[in-house]
């Protein structure tokens, strides 16, 4: 099968690889379709892990071969069955997975989807193998649906498990910085929970796709209108940009929260932009006396996967308009460097092979 392998810091090649063999409680899944996400971009670009891989974890697909065992009977999995993959699945029974912080979890971060080598997702390849410990992470796409909405699960679950962390009431105004494809899916599930939304950005464009995803209110990130809301319970910062966090600090009122989502480059010099929280420090007290928080949400809460699966089939979320590009296997590195460097026309970027 043809596969794009991940060779080193920036270098995938497409190369050919055996087909993976599947044992009892496995399957073997067709790959369709499979969204770029940014926390492959920065290991293909800083190399923070070792190669070979293949990546690729937003993936959805068709179902071709079935190990056989009890779990598989149990799910009702069969032979062309449409798919929803998701490559992490918690225990449910430690200390993280009590508290709910899933993502902290062993058997979380153990990757249960691969295409060949280290198990890395293997979105990226024409087939790829569902370990037993993941099985419980496959979702039936219905057959109005496409292979590319079964595909954004994963994404809108790490959306809506983020949301939830907030502790909202309808009515509540919340500002979502960045109006990427992430901030899109924030704006909108915001709003149909009764939030009053604004939504910032620094392109004009992205401002008006915001108002049609139910924005409230919308805002050039680098204008003085931001400024102007002061009455905000919280705001989730969909960029990676220190000067969001410092702001959104001072611009929610007492017991707001601030929500960091894109702050994901651990120790990897310059990774975010230069920034004026250096010389303008969080200021602890107002955290403190005002009783704000500041928090984080990363990645996906297998428990609401039945509840995202609803409401991205439904289309009360239409994940559709957000898929802006769509890449053959043989171009994934074209679609990862677009990812990684977005137009003003780009949002989501999928690699399908089949429509």
């Amino acid at each position: 099968m043809r596969a794009v392998v991940y060779r080193g810091i920036n270098d995938l090649r497409v190369e050919t690889l055996p087909v993976p063999h599947i044992g009892v409680n496995e399957l073997l899944v067709k790959v369709a379709v499979c969204g770029v996400c940014p926390t492959d971009i920065k290991k293909i670009h800083y190399g923070t892990v070792k190669p070979p891989r293949v990546f690729g974890h937003e993936t959805a697909g068709t179902i071709v071969k079935i190990g056989g065992g009890a779990k598989v009977r149990a799910m009702g999995l069969k032979i062309g069955d449409r798919v929803a993959l998701h490559h992490h699945v918690p225990c449910l029974k430690c200390h993280f997975c009590r508290h709910r912080a899933f993502a902290q979890c062993e058997t979380y971060k153990r990757t249960g989807i691969t295409a060949g080598f280290e198990p890395s997702g293997g979105g990226y390849a024409e087939y790829v193998r569902v370990m037993d410990f993941v099985l419980p992470g496959v979702v039936k796409i219905p057959a109005r649906n496409s292979f590319v909405e079964g595909a954004m699960l994963e994404p809108v679950n790490t959306v809506l498990k983020a949301v939830k962390r907030l502790n909202l009431l309808r009515g509540d105004n919340v500002m979502v910085a960045g109006q990427g494809p992430i901030g899109l899916m924030f704006t909108k599930i915001l709003q149909l929970r009764g939030i009053n939304v604004l939504a910032t950005d620094l392109l004009g464009s992205r401002l008006k796709l915001a108002k049609k995803f139910g924005a409230k209110w919308v805002a050039l990130a680098n204008s003085s209108n931001v400024a102007r809301h002061t009455s905000l319970d919280a705001t989730v910062i969909a960029v990676p940009s220190d000067d969001a966090i410092t702001q959104s600090l001072q611009l929610v009122r007492g017991a707001g929260q601030v929500l960091l989502f894109a702050h994901t480059k651990r120790n990897i010099p310059n990774a975010h932009q230069p920034s004026a929280i250096n010389h303008q420090p969080l200021d602890f007290a107002s955290i403190c006396l005002d009783e704000k928080d500041l928090i984080g949400s990363y990645s996906s809460d297998f428990t609401i996967q039945d509840e995202v699966a609803r409401l991205v089939f439904s289309r009360r979320l239409d994940v559709r308009p957000l898929i802006t590009h769509r890449f053959p296997l043989e171009q994934t590195a074209e679609a990862i460097a677009l990812a990684s460097k977005p137009t003003e026309k780009s949002l989501k970027i999928v690699v399908q092979q089949i429509p």
